[in-house]
């Protein structure tokens, strides 16, 4: 069979899937998030899903993760187990309001939406978008609709809820809010969330989203979240992802920053069998500033993919891509980077860098940075580099009494600290690096206490 029947079967399964289901689906979930269905739906027909070896997917091959016989679910969660008895976050010192979502819909603990201190919105997106029509109608869908990837379009026609944050004008957040996204079945299942952040001018926030699967099934995700920072806005976004090997993790993320805000946000793939991140960040007014960074430990048949687009549009404004990555066994990789500056986006500073290390022969590891620059009076770079451990630094630590494994250990894990530091939540930079460290001594290192032990 050729590969554009394939992609065609592929496609029409889920929009006959679609079709069949489509009452169930808007049943479930709500008016406002359902009025964008019909054209997403078209979207897919059109698009169809991504191909390996195309621009953007030269080495992901996503049609073999969602040809696996998953369960979809499309009305109330099926989980007969209270959530809160097998999951407890061991972060020390880690002090958040936390929202839990539980194959991809909101954990409802007899309240979907939580009004914190100052006028912060907490909650389930669907039931958000009943309660407050105005605020999700203005930025739902309005970052991801432009996407040409069809899993964008599949998730928008299939996506019954998410989680949902608002933070008024001028307000800042206390506590970080912290996300947990629960994969949990008796069967092998798919689920696909939306998320929608929004900060207001002058306001700050932290986030951290954390990955969980807490059976041995195969699990399959397929997330899209939009994230608004106004003019002045300050927000901290920091991802976990932290599942077994026998699920598949494909993340989307619109970013939407206005002028002098500020945005910085941190990805750790410290488990996973299947890991797509794809970032995208528009700078759409002057002095603002992002930071992108993300660290990757994989091995044993591991794949872990990052793509990153940074749109300079407006001029004077800054970002930085910093992605590292260790791979061991027979793991694989790929990482693309792009920076686009606009004609009128003069006076822009971007730099990208992506630095990995390959302690086998038989890990490996694709990098593809890129600049497309159309102003003239920039500062731009982009650099790769690919390798093993300096022997020049082992043979110092060796040469201080420190044994060959520990001199390894240390090496990579000042090299994964880069990364690290940036996460702007002192507990959880804590706590991660105590997690990469015996994730580099090769211990499974679950951050959450849990008493279902699936490998």
């Amino acid at each position: 069979m050729s590969t554009i029947a394939e992609k065609k079967s592929l496609t029409d399964q889920f929009l006959n899937l679609y079709r069949d289901r489509a009452d169930e689906i808007s049943a479930n979930s709500a008016p406002l998030l359902n009025t964008h269905r019909d054209f997403a739906v078209k979207r897919l027909g059109q698009l169809g899903f991504p191909v390996k070896g195309s621009e953007e997917y030269r080495y992901a091959d996503i049609e073999s993760v969602f040809r696996n016989d998953l369960e979809k679910q499309f009305g109330e969660n099926k989980v007969s187990i209270d959530i809160r008895d097998i999951f407890h976050c061991d972060v020390p010192d880690l002090d958040t309001n936390l929202l839990l979502l539980v194959n991809g819909r909101y954990y409802n603990d007899g309240q979907l939406i939580k009004e914190l201190p100052g006028g912060i919105i907490a909650g389930s997106l669907a039931e958000a978008s009943r309660k407050y029509p105005d605020i999700i109608e203005k930025h739902y869908n309005n970052y991801a609709i432009g996407s040409k990837d069809g899993l964008v379009a599949l998730n928008t026609a299939f996506a019954q809820d998410g989680i949902f944050i608002y933070v008024p004008k001028g307000v800042k957040v206390e506590k970080p809010v912290q996300v947990v996204n629960i994969m949990i079945s008796d069967n092998d299942l798919m689920a696909q969330h939306r998320n929608l952040f929004i900060a207001e001018k002058d306001s700050e926030m932290k986030i951290v989203v954390c990955d969980h699967s807490l059976s041995a099934q195969r699990f399959l995700t397929n997330s899209v979240n939009e994230v608004y920072t106004a003019e002045g806005a300050q927000v901290s976004l920091t991802r976990i992802q932290n599942e077994h090997n026998g699920s598949a993790q494909i993340t989307h993320s619109f970013s939407h920053q206005e002028t002098r805000s500020r945005l910085s946000a941190s990805t750790i793939s410290l488990h996973g069998g299947f890991i797509r991140n794809n970032l995208f960040v528009t700078l759409n007014g002057e002095h603002a500033e992002n930071q992108s960074t993300g660290l990757y430990l994989s091995d044993k048949g591991q794949y872990i993919d990052n793509f990153v687009h940074i749109d300079h549009a407006s001029a004077n404004c800054f970002s930085n891509q910093l992605y590292k990555g260790v791979l061991d066994d027979y793991a694989s990789g790929s990482f693309t980077g792009r920076i686009l500056v606009r004609r009128d986006a003069q006076k822009t500073n971007a730099y990208q860098s992506n630095n990995n290390i390959l302690l086998t022969d038989d890990a490996k590891m694709y990098s593809h940075p890129q600049l497309e620059i159309y102003a003239d009076d920039v500062k731009c770079s982009h650099g790769s580099t690919m390798g093993q451990l300096d022997e020049s630094a082992l043979f110092y630590l060796r040469s201080r009494g420190i044994n060959h494994r520990e001199s390894r250990l240390l090496l990579m894990f000042a090299f994964a600290h880069e990364v690290i530091q940036n996460i702007k939540v002192p507990a959880l930079q804590e706590r991660i690096d105590d997690l990469v460290n015996k994730r580099l001594r090769g211990e499974l290192s679950r951050c959450n206490n849990c008493a279902m032990q699936c490998g």
